[in-house]
């Protein structure tokens, strides 16, 4: 993959690896000493989670595709916001109250608010991102590079 763009976060490795390590995420249960299990923010903090992404570049077409997973959201959860240069792609579950609290036996499922930022080549234009989910599937396609501006002469006064 070219260095065009970049995925802006380069925490986002090391706060996985100690996410899952230390609260026991990705297939692990961690339980509360009562017995119930719980999935993240101990310590009530608020975190963003970071959802799964793919970036394909298409150097053929100057494409590029960014496919997020957003699972049970619809597309009125998601929202895209550009700032700077930089495709800001956010989102917010929330548990169901469908069942109490104190009911679950296992609940490894993540709620919260979901938030990743992809910085955009250069000359990137507002009507040249497009965006389409389907089935929690998010996918934002853009150019992998703008035309560049043709050189121009500075006459000397």
């Amino acid at each position: 993959m070219s260095s065009i763009f970049s995925v802006y976060e380069p925490f986002y490795d090391i706060d996985r690896i100690l996410e899952e390590t230390f609260n026991g995420h990705n297939g692990h249960v961690q339980r509360r000493p009562n017995g119930h299990s719980h999935s993240n923010n101990v310590d009530g903090a608020v975190r963003s989670i970071k959802p799964r992404i793919d970036l394909h570049e298409n150097a053929e077409n100057n494409l590029v595709t960014a496919t997020f997973e957003f699972p049970g959201l619809k597309k009125e959860d998601i929202q895209l916001d550009l700032q700077n240069g930089h495709l800001i792609v956010s989102a917010e579950s929330k548990p169901s109250s469908e069942y109490s609290e104190n009911g679950y036996a296992v609940r490894e499922r993540q709620y919260g608010k979901f938030s990743r930022t992809l910085q955009l080549p250069k000359g990137v234009k507002d009507e040249e991102i497009k965006a389409s989910m389907e089935n929690g599937v998010l996918t934002v396609t853009f150019p992998k590079s703008a035309p560049e501006e043709a050189p121009r002469k500075i006459t000397i006064a």
